[in-house]
């Protein structure tokens, strides 16, 4: 099972936040390069990165993430 962010719904998640990639990696404790490899969907995440990302984004699980 592999985890990996929506990139358009994630992407367009983090930015009506407000955030930058920079400014959610902070927020989130992940560096910003992570970040940047979530959006483009090269890099998956864990369950609990994913809720901890998902509930900073105000969206639930299923709307930035999806399940490979």
């Amino acid at each position: 099972m592999r985890i990996k962010a929506k990139t358009d719904s994630f992407m367009r998640a983090r930015i009506i936040k407000g955030y930058s990639q920079r400014e959610l990696a902070k927020h989130s404790g992940l560096s910003h390069s992570y970040i940047s490899l979530l959006e483009r969907s090269l890099k998956s995440v864990g369950p609990a990165t994913a809720k901890k990302l998902s509930d900073l984004l105000g969206k639930d699980l299923e709307d930035v993430f999806r399940i490979d």
